[in-house]
């Protein structure tokens, strides 16, 4: 992944550590998937793992300085890598802002260290990346990738750390149109909302891979297909199915919430290879 030297970034939706109150579910991506699988798998409501809780403000672990408000250029990446996280941001509001009528852009990115208060409730670094439509904003974990990479096997490079940020941004977009919402339902399993939400997130993810480097004066100056096969396998790696079998020794497809990795590879260069954000209609497919 290259980036455009002469593109200003905008770091005024980035911060690393802020918060809101107690409130609805969030909705996870990628790195939740593991807690809540196996919450599932116990019988547990993972409700209880993430909103609705009561907030203690004295745990709330930051990051301390906010080092992304520093990132307004994309040279400022090579001093400071974290601000490859606002060129992500940046481009992917560009791009849903020119397709999706009446966009507005995630409230914030918020990176985290420890445990933060979000609007969907007490979140800690257990829970990965999510969404959280309370607040619209997302929250990211900065030792994710570093997890990521140790237990899943998945590379971490700037293609895998942007995949992660377009499928949180992705559910954006699904709160943008109205579509979220079907989450709300209930249930778990193969053909579950919540497994065809997550899905269509990494189909928006894969639209915004084909789009990106399109936009001249974004900060996305181009993609390789080295980067989407290192996206590929980072989607492969958190499937419900391998995960299961790696945490339980057993796949349970009625438990899943995200998708197999062979879903969420297939819809993730759904959206790649049309790069069309109309093909990600997961909600009325009959097969996934």
């Amino acid at each position: 992944m290259d980036f455009n030297e002469n593109a200003d970034l905008d770091p005024s939706r980035s911060t690393s550590g802020a918060g809101g109150g107690g409130g609805r579910i969030a909705v996870g991506g990628v790195g939740g998937l593991v807690l809540i699988l196996v919450a599932l798998f116990f019988g547990i409501d993972p409700a209880n793992l993430l909103g609705n809780q009561a907030v203690d403000t004295t745990s709330t672990t930051t990051t301390g300085q906010n080092t992304l408000q520093k990132c307004t250029t994309v040279k400022d990446i090579e001093t400071n890598p974290q601000c490859r996280f606002v060129a992500y941001q940046n481009s992917l509001d560009r791009y849903w802002g020119s397709v999706v009528q009446g966009y507005t852009p995630a409230e914030q990115f918020v990176m985290f260290s420890g445990q933060i208060q979000t609007g969907c409730g007490t979140a800690t670094s257990a829970v990965g990346p999510f969404y959280c439509p309370a607040d619209e904003k997302v929250y990211l974990d900065e030792s994710f990738f570093t997890t990521l990479q140790q237990q899943f096997g998945a590379t971490s490079t700037p293609a895998v750390e942007a995949y992660v940020m377009a499928h949180e941004y992705g559910h954006h977009v699904q709160n943008q149109i109205g579509v979220l919402g079907q989450v709300s339902k209930g249930g778990t399993g193969a053909d579950s909302a919540a497994v065809r939400s997550e899905l269509q997130a990494d189909c928006f993810a894969g639209v915004w891979f084909a789009n990106a480097a399109k936009d001249t004066k974004g900060p996305i100056a181009r993609i390789t297909e080295q980067d989407i096969r290192d996206a590929r396998a980072a989607a492969q790696a958190i499937g419900d199915d391998k995960i299961q079998q790696n945490t339980t020794g057993r796949v349970d497809r009625e438990s899943w919430t995200h998708g197999s990795s062979a879903q969420r590879e297939k819809w993730l260069l759904q959206g790649y290879r049309s790069g069309d954000p109309n093909s990600c209609d997961t909600w009325s497919a009959r097969t996934l």
